[in-house]
């Protein structure tokens, strides 16, 4: 039996993973819970493990997957896996190739999605618009319209799960709603993943890591490119 704030909190994360197939950060589970400090949710996520609802990946910061949903939320999660439901995270062992990292079920089909070089989670770098290779990722992570593949560069998004190293796939677009992790075009030239947020007539450029200042900008000076709808890791 869950208390009202561990109800509360496994079906915010699991609502977010849905939505965006990244896991909340831990500012964001304290907000959204209307808790005082992040070691309230430490407290709520350690029940939730214990009572074996969630599991935290080893060594990601931020990573944590859905094991069950309370009796009462089991058709939602049903309906999800049916529809072929998978952790944000896909993970494989280092050196297997894309297709070694798919699920093995005959019935999870995959699409073949180009990487398009990397994206700075952290100082921007240059934007890479040449196809460097492909993976494969499951239609489960695959919504409608265009999507493509940038590998992470840099430590400025770990609490919202994303690791140097991971690949993330983006949806291509060119708007963005207040809070949405987008690839941000700057100046024209550099490109970097950062949560989006608009301030009045500006745009800011929000990392997840405090050692990481917000960039404001003008809104003339940020294109999105796209938004951020799964990750996929090895390791």
């Amino acid at each position: 039996m869950l208390t009202r704030k561990q109800h509360e909190l496994l079906m915010f994360i699991h609502e977010r993973v849905k939505e965006s197939g990244v896991p909340p950060s831990f500012d964001e589970m304290k907000d959204a819970l209307d808790l005082r400090s992040k070691s309230g949710i430490h407290r709520l996520i350690s029940a939730l493990e214990e009572r074996g609802f969630i599991r935290r990946l080893p060594h990601r910061a931020r990573a944590l997957e859905i094991l069950k949903l309370p009796e009462s939320s089991q058709p939602s999660l049903a309906a999800n896996r049916a529809k072929g439901f998978s952790p944000s995270v896909i993970e494989g062992s280092r050196g297997k190739t894309s297709r070694d990292l798919m699920p093995s079920s005959q019935e999870e089909r995959s699409l073949t999605v180009s990487v398009m070089g990397r994206i700075a989670a952290g100082t921007p770098i240059e934007a890479l618009q040449e196809e460097s290779h492909q993976v494969d990722v499951p239609m489960s992570l695959i919504g409608s319209g265009e999507h493509y593949a940038l590998e992470v560069k840099g430590d400025s998004m770990i609490e919202a799960g994303i690791l140097d190293g991971d690949t993330v796939l983006i949806q291509r677009c060119d708007t963005a709603t207040s809070g949405d992790i987008v690839v941000a075009l700057v100046d024209g030239y550099e490109a970097t993943l950062k949560r989006l947020r608009k301030k009045g007539d500006s745009i800011a450029l929000e990392a997840a890591n405090p050692a990481y200042e917000t960039r404001i900008f003008g809104p003339d000076r940020v294109k999105v490119q796209g938004k951020l709808v799964g990750l996929l890791r090895r390791y």
